[in-house]
Parts: C-alpha cells; structure tokens; sequence
C-alpha cells in the first residue's frame, strides 16, 4: 500500500484535500443550517409557548425563532397538551438574559408559501418581569397564531361574502377598463406625496419611545377596568343591543350596495379629473417640508409647555369646569334657539361675505378695486381738513376754471366780473389770448359808441358811477366761449 501511495502521491494528496474541503464545507453549511455537531454547534436552552394551533409548525424545516428581525433560535418540538399546542423554543445560550417572562410570542408566515417563523416581542414600556429561565413555558394568553385569510372569510355572513365578492369582482373590471391605465398615471404621479410622507413617518417614527409609554399607559389603564367587570359586562350588553340595531338595518345595507356601482362609476370619473389637483399638491407637499423639519422642534416645546400648564389644569381649570357643569345644562336651551337662528346668520354672513368679496375685488388690467378708492377717499378727506387756525379746523377750497367757463359766467352775471376780479384774468394775454383780444376790441368799439361816457384817459367818466342807472352803463364786453 505504501509503494502504491508513493506510485500515486500527487493524486493521493489530491483525494486527501477534496476529503478535508468537503468535510469543513459539510460542517459549516451544517452549522449555519442549526445542526447541533458536538464541538462546533451552538448551544442552547429550551422555552415552551402555548399556541390555540399549531398549523404550520414543523421541527427540522429551518423555522426560526426571532427577536427584532435578528434569529436567536429554531423551534424544536411541537406537541399536543391538553388540548393546546406545546411548542418547543430551541434558544440560543448567548441570549439567555434576553427574554422574559411577560414576553409575547407570535407565529408570522415569512413567505406566502407558509413559511413560517415565531416573533418573540417584549410589552410595550419596557418589560419589567424577571428573566425567562430554561423550560418556562409562555401562556396562551400571550401567544397569537397565524391569522389565515379564510378566517377572516369565514367570520362574515353569507350576504355579506357575496357582496364583498361583487365588490371586489367590479373593482377588478373597472381597473380592466381602459381607464386603468389613466388611474395608474395618477397613482404614479402620487410619487412625490409617497416621498414626503416616508420623511414624515421617519421624524414620526422618533416619537417611538413616547408611544411605547403611551400604550404601556394604556396598559395600566386596562388593568384598572379590569376591576370595573361589572360596568364592563353593561358595556357590553348595550354594545350588543346596538348591534342588534345595526344588523336591523339590512335593508339600508343592501340599497347601499345596490347604490355602490355608480358610486364607483363617479368615483372613476373623480379620479380622472384628479390630474390638476395633483398639479397643485405636489408643489404644495413640497413647501410643507420646512414645516414638517419643524414639527420635533414644536413637539419639544409644547411639552415644555405642558409641564408648567398641568398644575393650572389641575388647580384652576378642573375646579372652574366643574362649577361651570350646572350653568351648562342651564345653556341648553338658550343654544337650542341659537340653533334655530343659525341658518338666518349664516344666510346673513353669507351675503356679508359677498359683499367683502365685492370689495376686495382687484381686476387684472390695472383696474383699481373698492377698497383701494376707499383709502384714496381717506387721503383726501383728511388733507381736506388738516389746516386750522385760531378758529380751529377750517377746508381749503381750490376752484379750477377754464377760461371759457369764466367767459360764461360774465356773460350771464352781469357784473361778476368786477365782483369776482375776473378783468385781469380775461384781459391778460398770457393766460386767455382769445378773451383779451375780443375785450379789447370790444372796449374800442364802446369808446367809439359812447365818446362821453370815456375820459381822455381812456377811463369811465366819474359821472357815469353816480347813480345805478348809469352803472349799468358800464363796459361789458361780450366774449367768446370757445
């Protein structure tokens, strides 16, 4: 055998590696399938939880047990014990101070195919029961099973499967239709709002620790009804009353469904016609980022602002709410005849509202609105009075005339042109040529007409101012007014 052994050498140590490699490559991979090899292998303790079923449960298939997503063991044996299934928890020894006793255990499909796996889960707020010790066994008061779907099926009545049956069979024939197609573009255009709410649910998602103290709350507060049995066994017999009621209401039920089609039928449509609303939302959830970056920051404050405020609540506001209780039931019925006024003031502050519509209202095209005149008639208003002497508040006045307007009135008032000082007004040739010149003209011809009447100075005899009847013989010329 040795001469053979040094005839082959090369390949005996060929043969020797290929039976070392399979033989660490058979170990390991039988490792990492949680087979248990003396020296190498894992060790473990054992758990036991107490399921209502044990369906789909099989040892030896690679189940996992799992804490958090992280495995930290298989599950081992699954027996029948009075009437319960026993299954056994095969847990690693590394994590043997992980678990304890008020732990949950819940049976989870990893895969449609019922690829199942145990999820152990600590209450929330904390677990605060001693460890776990080897061969504990958790009840089935903390255990779940695997919810199949044809349970939930089952639990609904025969109408009520049928009509889920044509709900779901006409929601597949409308999403068939060629609006399918229109209906996903929407959804797809919805990308940005999916976006921005998983950064929403990450900030949402750090208020963790404060929910989880939230529902241990809520915990404590199911222990102290607990205690009221006898008020939660009324609870329940009105709850069931009401029920009742509702299951009376059949007929409701079915005209609904029979409604449901062309509900779908506008629904289809409203969603169609969704396209400019998601124009308008996308930016808009947008612009909302800054405000939702803010929210922690508002949070943090509001409870440092609750802590001052409870002692208030407590002191001020409680006692205040309960003296208030008596003169409440005395409001009802002053709110009932509220009530009955209700729609005449909202008829009232509907025409209102209109009318501050109208006002507000600035067209486009440079087109001022009501409100815009209002501030300019203010303006005015107080520049009209804002001189005053010893007398106190007087209006300045500012009278604008063109020269044929003040043509006019000399021509028709006799004398207001002497009485309103209009002569140097209507003879200057600056301001109105026309006037002037007809006023000269005019006085030449008088002069001519009435030589008597004119000084060599060319001015009215004193004469003619002695009596009202020779004053009416004065120069007034006749101008023109255009």
């Amino acid at each position: 055998m040795k001469r053979a052994i040094r005839n082959h050498l090369t390949d005996f140590i060929a043969i020797l590696v290929l039976v070392i490699l399979a033989v660490v490559v058979s170990g390991y991979v039988l490792s990492h399938e949680r087979l248990q090899l003396p020296f190498i292998g894992t060790s473990q303790y054992k758990l036991n939880a107490e399921f209502s079923t044990g369906q789909a449960l099989t040892p030896g298939q690679g189940q996992t047990v799992r804490v958090s997503g992280v495995q930290v063991g298989d599950i081992g044996q699954v027996k029948l014990q009075d009437g319960m299934a026993l299954v056994q928890l095969d847990i690693d020894t590394k994590y043997r101070h992980l678990i304890h006793e008020d732990w949950t255990a819940l049976v989870r499909p990893r895969t449609g195919l019922d690829d199942m796996f145990i999820e152990l889960q600590p209450p929330p707020g904390g677990s605060h029961a001693p460890v776990a010790p080897a061969n504990y066994t958790i009840p089935i008061s903390n255990t779940n099973p695997v919810v199949n779907p044809d349970e939930i099926l089952a639990s609904l009545d025969a109408d009520t499967r049928a009509y889920l049956d044509l709900l779901v069979n006409g929601a597949g024939a409308g999403l068939k239709a060629p609006g399918g197609g229109e209906l996903a573009e929407i959804l797809k255009r919805f990308l940005p709002t999916h976006r921005s709410l998983a950064e929403l649910n990450s900030v949402v998602a750090e208020r963790g620790a404060a929910l989880r103290s939230l529902i241990h709350s809520l915990n404590v507060l199911n222990a102290a009804l607990a205690v009221k049995q006898g008020q939660i066994v009324q609870l329940v017999d009105s709850s069931s009353k009401v029920f009742q009621a509702w299951a009376s209401a059949n007929g409701n039920v079915s005209q609904a469904v029979a409604d449901l089609p062309g509900t779908l039928q506008q629904t289809t449509t409203t969603l169609q016609k969704v396209q400019k609303f998601a124009d308008i939302v996308a930016p808009a959830t947008r612009n909302l980022i800054p405000a939702v970056s803010a929210i922690p920051a508002a949070n943090a404050a509001t409870a440092a602002l609750a802590k001052p405020i409870t002692p208030v609540l407590r002191n001020q506001i409680r006692p205040f709410v309960t003296a208030a209780k008596p003169l409440i039931y005395n409001l009802r019925p002053a709110a009932q005849n509220l009530a009955a006024a209700t729609p005449n003031l909202s008829k009232v502050f509907t025409v209102l509202n209109h009318l501050f519509n109208q006002l507000g209202y600035y067209p486009s095209g440079g087109q001022h609105g009501y409100l815009w005149w209002l501030a300019w008639a203010d303006h005015n208003a107080r520049t009209v009075f804002s001189t005053q002497d010893a007398n106190g508040d007087f209006r300045q006045l500012f009278i604008q005339a063109s020269c044929a307007s003040l043509s006019q009135v000399v021509n028709n008032v006799p004398g207001s042109e002497s009485v309103l000082n209009l002569t140097g007004i209507l003879t200057s040739n600056t301001i109105c040529p026309t006037q002037a010149a007809a006023n000269r003209a005019a006085y030449a011809r008088y002069t001519q007409e009435h030589p008597n009447l004119v000084t060599q100075s060319g001015a009215p005899a004193a004469s003619t101012l002695e009596s009202p009847d020779s004053a009416k013989q004065l120069f007034y010329p006749k101008l023109p007014t255009n």
